[in-house]
This record gives C-alpha cells, structure tokens and sequence, in this order.
C-alpha cells in the first residue's frame, strides 16, 4: 500500500478553516481572540515568522493554548541547550526553495521551480530547559503614538465623516467614521477599533499598481472581494501584531467569513497567496 503524500498546502488551509469554524455559534478568526497577539518568532533568528507561517503557528497557538510566540526546529531548540519533550506534537510552517529543472526538448536551456517544503517546530512550552526573555525593563513605545506615527508616515490621505470606513480607489483616499464613533469592546479600547480599522483600510490602499498591484473586487461575495478582503484583514492583524493593539472585531464580522471560508475551502492554496499578498502589502507600508 502507497503511502499517502502529506500535503502541507491542505493541511494549513484545513487547520486556518478549522480555527475560524472553532467559535461556538460566532465564528472567530485566531488573531481576533481576546488580547493582543504578537506574531510568532523563531528562536534561533530571532526573526518574526512571515506571510501564511504567521497563521498557522497563532492557529497552534490557538488550538494548543500556548502564549509564549517562540517556535523552533527540534535542532534549534537543541542549539540553545533546550529539550523538546518526548511525545510532543509539532506544528507545521512551509518554506519555499527553488530548484532549477532542465527543459524538455534538445536544448540545454534550465527553468526555474519553486517547490515547497513543510517544516516541523515546536513551541517554547513543549520544551524543557529554556526560560522566556524578561522584557519588563525594555522601553516600551504606547502602541496608539506608535500607530499614529506609522499612519502618519504612509502618506496616506485620511478623510473622516459618515458611516462607514472604506478605500476609494478614484481619488486614492481613505474614508473612516469620525473618531468619536468608534466604540470599545471587551477586549479593545475606542482607539484601538479606530486603528485596526484604519490598518485595513491602509491595506486596501497598498492594492494599486503602483504600490503592489492587487486585483480589487467589484462586488460584495465575488472572489476577487473575498480575496482583497482577507488581504486587508490579514495585513491589518499583522500591523496590530507589530504595533501592540490589540483588533477590533468587525461590525460585519460574519458577513466576510462566509466569503472567505468559500474561497479557502474551494481553494487550498488561497490562504497562503492571501498572507503572502499581505506581507508584501505591510513590507510596502513600512514595517
């Protein structure tokens, strides 16, 4: 009998769709669960994970209830003196490398493949022998100063009044809610709503050619909507991550997650080519 290939795009795709679908009767993606969520980073780099790697390790984290954001290889782990414990499970990141094939017919001419390669790691609390950094003494910047100077600094045009938020491609502004219409949650205060809105607004306004050169969506329930969408939701979660807010749910939360679980579970590759979209569109934006 053949052993079934693991197929890493599917089993990403599969675990993001199970994460969204894990909210009793009201669906929550993983990074807008209560508190704030820094983005996963590597132990040996240093290094923040980057593009769909950064969902599957907060799904983990979700689903495995670990907080610490560190993540490593078993070597890694190894490197530092720690001990991944026997009979933990690991999660998966993926990885692309590049592999060059000779083209078919008698020339000797090469194409260029990427090919990915999923990678076993482990969280800092299935290992024994290593003790999360104390940053209680290092300076910390107040995530609202911060996410205004980030704006600030994007040269975005910001229009406020009305009702709704939105980006307007015709005249390349961004229209948001006068700020005093912005209201707090349970787990996110006025200013925080008004800035993770503002974020995925400033996504969306990565979208033309001469920024990063997405495709914009029509309508409502479209693919090419659904996918801008997740883009900006994806962008805006990794912007809060790197500036300490914590995100607002939105009003029309489930609206977008019956469009994005159609596009994800039609398409298995669609939440990496998302993620990948959004890193682009937050390395553009600055960070």
């Amino acid at each position: 009998m053949t052993k079934e290939r693991f197929d890493i795009h599917q089993h990403i795709t599969s675990q993001i769709i199970a994460a969204i679908e894990s909210g009793a009767g009201d669906f929550q993606l993983p990074w807008r669960r209560a508190g704030h969520i820094a983005r996963p980073t590597n132990i040996s780099s240093k290094r923040p994970y980057r593009g769909v790697n950064i969902l599957a390790l907060w799904a983990a984290s979700q689903t495995l209830g670990y907080s610490s954001g560190v993540w490593g290889t078993y070597r890694q782990w190894a490197e530092t003196g720690a001990q991944v414990r026997k009979g933990e499970k690991c999660a998966y990141v993926i990885f692309y490398k590049e592999l060059e094939f000779a083209t078919e017919g008698d020339t000797a001419e090469t194409e260029t493949r990427l090919f990915a390669r999923a990678t076993p790691v482990f969280a800092a609390e299935q290992v024994d022998g290593f003790a999360t950094a104390d940053t209680t003494t290092e300076v910390q910047i107040e995530p609202i100063a911060a996410a205004e100077a980030f704006v600030t600094a994007t040269g975005a045009v910001i229009a406020h009044g009305g009702d709704r938020a939105y980006y307007r491609p015709s005249n390349d502004s961004i229209q948001l809610p006068d700020r005093s219409a912005f209201v707090g949650t349970a787990t996110s205060t006025p200013q925080e709503a008004y800035y993770s809105t503002l974020l995925h607004e400033l996504t969306h306004w990565t979208a033309p050619e001469h920024r990063c050169n997405r495709t914009l969506g029509k309508r409502f329930g479209d693919d090419a909507y659904a996918m801008e969408e997740l883009v900006a939701e994806l962008g805006a979660a990794f912007l809060c991550a790197d500036l300490g807010i914590t995100a607002a749910p939105r009003l029309d939360h489930a609206q977008y997650l019956a469009s994005w679980l159609s596009v994800l579970k039609a398409d298995k590759k669609a939440i990496f080519a998302a993620a990948s979209a959004a890193s682009k569109a937050v390395a553009f934006l600055g960070t």
